[in-house]
This record gives C-alpha cells, structure tokens and sequence, in this order.
C-alpha cells in the first residue's frame, strides 16, 4: 500500500496522513457499496 500512498503524494499533491486518510475513505465506500468485495479490498489496501 506503500507504493500507493507515494503515488498519491506525488501525483495529487496530499501529504502523508491526507493519503492515509484518502485510502480509507475509498476502502470504507467500495466495502459499503459492495460488501461482497471486502476481502479482495482488505487484500489490495490492507486489513486495518
């Protein structure tokens, strides 16, 4: 998830805890949105 969190930092201008916290909001949307797909979201952004 590292990779993405410095892609987003580079590419969209956000620090650190800003991509943290953009990661989790798209992760809690797509689980909401389509709870089938929890594991395969925990298994690309990771299990927090």
């Amino acid at each position: 998830m590292q990779e993405l969190i410095d892609k987003l930092k580079a590419e969209a201008g956000l620090t650190d805890e800003q991509a943290k916290k953009a990661i989790a909001t798209i992760k809690g949307f797509v689980v909401e949105k389509f709870p089938m797909l929890e594991g395969a979201v925990s298994n690309v952004f990771g299990g927090d």
